[in-house]
């Protein structure tokens, strides 16, 4: 069957309350930009459900790929759309639903058991809900009980869903979606991002509370290659089919670490390292409106990722949030998501990043605060400019 009407579901968006209205709108909007490229849609809101009509022709297989990666979406449903309220009509067209759908490739596809469910939205309709639902569910065993055909009402292999509005629509399939919250809803974010697995899946995850997300990757050259900025682009670009647009800020990192190499203890110089980069995030994060930053540290996965670490490094930001989405997760659990989210082949090619580069053979894991303020004295007068500078040629590229 070839469908040219989408019933867009949605499920958090549920709760909202008297705003509701502003996150069906903002969900319409990313919905209208995702599908534009792909011919004419019209995207519409009826009460607590939002329709997608294709006026041109399209790929069906490309705009179920975009929508389902749309956060705030819960399910698609192909829809048949009968424009008449006869009953007459209606019915009609539920059995043409069913013979195209389970029953035209032979007798066997119709070996089911079903359910009907009507929901009568016009409560104009002479027939209430309960009694539409029987006559119809009676249609379709008329014509395919001798085909296998049964009703089963608590544990049926198929729901056939019929929506009474102003013209009735006749559904069975619901494609799965992103669920969460649409992009732009929640806020601005910035993310640290790096060539990792953990990065990517942590900007996914807060991306799909709502918030939009920008990024900045810590760039080392020459001791990264061109391929590892092109990687950590790759990443970028892959997330935002779930977030959107991600203003990208490539920092070249390499004199900031140089002279934290040269001046402070070697066990200390991810952790100080670190710090200096959620400074320079934080900074970036003010100039660009952003209200938090994100990463992608999950407690004890390397050194300076321990509780200790953590909370030295934290120090370092004085006026916005950072949030860790992966903070009490496995590994496995990540490699997950980023495998789900199509992250996890780009994330292994073997590109370092400046993470990497400098790691210390025998890394301080319980880092005093003190300790490591008493480091970065040792940096007054050399890292300031370094660090400006740093800022100031940050290159800014848009990911889509």
């Amino acid at each position: 069957m070839e469908y040219r009407t989408f019933l867009i579901k949605y499920a958090e968006i549920g709760t909202k309350g008297k705003n509701r209205y502003k996150f069906e709108d903002h969900l319409c909007k990313r919905m209208r930009q995702r599908l534009k490229a792909l011919g004419d849609f019209e995207v519409r809101r009826e009460y607590g459900r939002i329709f997608v009509d294709a006026k041109s022709d399209f790929d069906y297989d490309e705009a179920m790929n975009r929508l389902t990666r749309i956060f705030g979406i819960s399910g698609i449903c192909p829809v048949m759309q009968i424009d008449s309220l006869e009953y007459e009509d209606i019915a009609k067209g539920v059995v043409e639903y069913v013979k195209e759908e389970y029953a035209k490739t032979g007798s066997n596809a119709a070996r089911l058991t079903f359910k009907m469910n009507v929901r009568r939205h016009n409560k104009e309709y002479p027939i209430n809900s309960m009694e539409m639902a029987a006559r119809l569910g009676g249609e379709v065993l008329d014509n395919f009980e001798t085909r296998g055909m049964k009703v089963d009402v608590h544990k049926p292999q198929i729901i056939i869903d019929v929506e009474i509005r102003n013209v009735a629509y006749i559904y069975s399939k619901i494609i799965p979606g992103a669920c969460g919250l649409p992009v732009g809803t929640n806020g601005k974010a910035i993310s640290l991002l790096s060539g990792g697995i953990d990065s990517p899946v942590a900007t996914y995850m807060i991306a799909k509370r709502g918030v939009e997300m920008e990024a900045v990757y810590f760039n080392a050259p020459p001791y990264t290659s061109e391929r590892a900025k092109d990687k950590v682009k790759e990443l970028g670009r892959i997330v935002s089919q779930f977030a959107g647009p991600i203003k990208l800020h490539i920092v070249n990192f390499t004199d900031c670490q140089l002279a934290i190499y040269k001046n402070c203890p070697h066990d200390e110089l991810t952790i100080i390292m670190k710090r200096l980069m959620f400074r320079m995030a934080e900074d970036i994060a003010k100039k660009d409106d952003c209200q938090c930053i994100v990463t992608g540290e999950s407690i004890g996965q390397v050194s300076s990722q321990t509780t200790f670490s953590l909370g030295v490094i934290n120090e370092a930001v004085n006026d916005i949030p950072v949030f860790r989405p992966l903070i009490g997760m496995d590994k496995q659990e990540i490699v997950d998501i980023s495998q789900k989210i199509g992250t996890y082949e780009t994330s292994i090619l073997p590109y370092e990043d400046c993470c990497t580069i400098f790691v210390a053979k025998h890394p301080v894991t319980k880092p005093t605060l003190e300790a490591i303020k008493e480091s970065e004295e040792k940096l007054v007068g050399i890292i300031e400019p370094l660090y400006e500078t740093a800022l100031n040629t940050a290159e800014v590229v848009y990911l889509k």
